[in-house]
């Protein structure tokens, strides 16, 4: 039987992927350019017995698919810009809670207001550490609308299994080009679900197995009694002050993103065998760089393309290697170097890190990378 086969925007992508994953509770806040995503949300769930809402703010849209997520249904929210930080509360109290959740985040220009139906992507520092604390963060970008789907699948399975908040940060490029894309049969999806406990077991929501960092976690209606809270807690989610316990619990949050990396992490590499020289790029910018990287290969330039798929964690063991191999990298991206930086501290000083990018609300062209990279290597 032939597959189907749409021409999506990203945005809608990444509702089909959504879908597709087994999500069933969308809540948000329309806001360009993420807005396509509540819409097709609103359209698609009833349609399959979940639920859409909209909220009246940010803040409520992601608080809202906190509590439906801790009812045992997979959740989502999308925004933009400002809308992302105004979830930065919450996203640490999720992060703290261990409540799986994705958050989409089509970028576009800033600060504040900005430039609204803009490209940009001057909110990977903020995926970092827009909420106050050290908090576990897991953070994909795609570059293509399948990528999206692709992504957003990735997005649910590792909020499930880590039971964690994972940002999908997408751009304004991304979000609003349309692709051809086959959409794989459900058969084909790998779809992880959270781990619950036994009925009847002796259930704390915050223990963990011996050799497991990711506590089990019961829903809210299905007859186990437990406390959520964004303070500091024991294992059976009450409140502590007990600084020894406060050690252990951030800790293994950490940890259970940290001991992960190779689940984790991901990137693509392309003629990266021989370069001498190496261009960093991604989500949107990276259709760029791949086109340069072609061109100057046809020109005999051993030149070659780091685009990383999970941004946080950082790739920073590939990195470490790569600059200990070639002359130069070529970081590019629309902000003022937030992920050079990010760069350059994982080549450590052996070799130079160059930088080219735009925060105008301008895409950079082919023509623009390739004068810089002539010009700078």
């Amino acid at each position: 039987m032939a597959k189907k086969v749409k021409f999506l925007q990203g945005n809608e992508a990444c509702v089909e992927g959504a879908l597709m994953a087994g999500m069933k509770f969308y809540s948000g806040y329309p806001i360009t350019p993420s807005t396509e995503i509540a819409e097709l949300s609103a359209e698609r769930l009833p349609q399959i017995g979940g639920k859409f809402i909209q909220m009246e703010d940010e803040i409520a849209g992601i608080a809202a698919a906190i509590g439906a997520s801790l009812t045992g249904v997979k959740a989502m929210t999308a925004t933009s810009g400002p809308g992302f930080s105004l979830k930065q509360e919450n996203i640490g109290y999720a992060a703290l809670a261990e409540i799986p959740l994705v958050i989409v985040n089509v970028q576009r220009g800033g600060p504040s207001t900005g430039l609204p139906t803009s490209p940009a992507q001057g909110d990977v520092m903020q995926a970092k550490w827009g909420t106050h604390g050290d908090h576990p963060v897991i953070c994909l970008t795609p570059d293509s609308v399948r990528e999206t789907f692709d992504l957003t699948v990735r997005a649910f399975n590792l909020a499930e299994k880590y039971r964690t908040p994972v940002i999908l940060l997408t751009d304004e490029i991304t979000g609003h080009m349309r692709e051809k894309i086959e959409i794989p049969e459900q058969s084909e999806i790998e779809v992880y679900n959270r781990i619950k406990p036994e009925v009847g077991s002796d259930y704390k929501a915050y223990k963990v197995e011996e050799g497991d960092l990711v506590p089990k976690m019961a829903a809210f209606g299905e007859g186990f009694r437990y406390h959520v809270t964004g303070l500091m807690h024991d294992e059976t989610g009450f409140p502590s002050n007990s600084t020894a316990n406060a050690d252990v619990l951030i800790k293994r949050l950490m940890a259970k993103i940290d001991d992960n990396l190779d689940d984790i992490i991901d990137y693509e590499e392309m003629f990266m065998e021989d370069a001498e020289y190496v261009i960093f790029a991604y989500g949107g910018t990276a259709r760029t760089a791949k086109a340069v990287v072609k061109q100057l290969r046809n020109e005999g330039v051993k030149v070659g393309l780091f685009r990383p798929i999970t941004i946080w964690p950082f790739p920073e063991a590939r990195i470490k290697e790569i600059g200990a191999n070639v002359k130069d990298i070529l970081v590019t991206e629309l902000n003022f170097g937030q992920l050079k930086l990010e760069v350059e501290r994982s080549v450590g000083g052996k070799c130079p890190v160059r930088f080219y990018g735009k925060a105008n609300g301008e895409i950079i062209t082919p023509e623009e990378l390739i004068l810089s990279f002539r010009e700078v290597l």
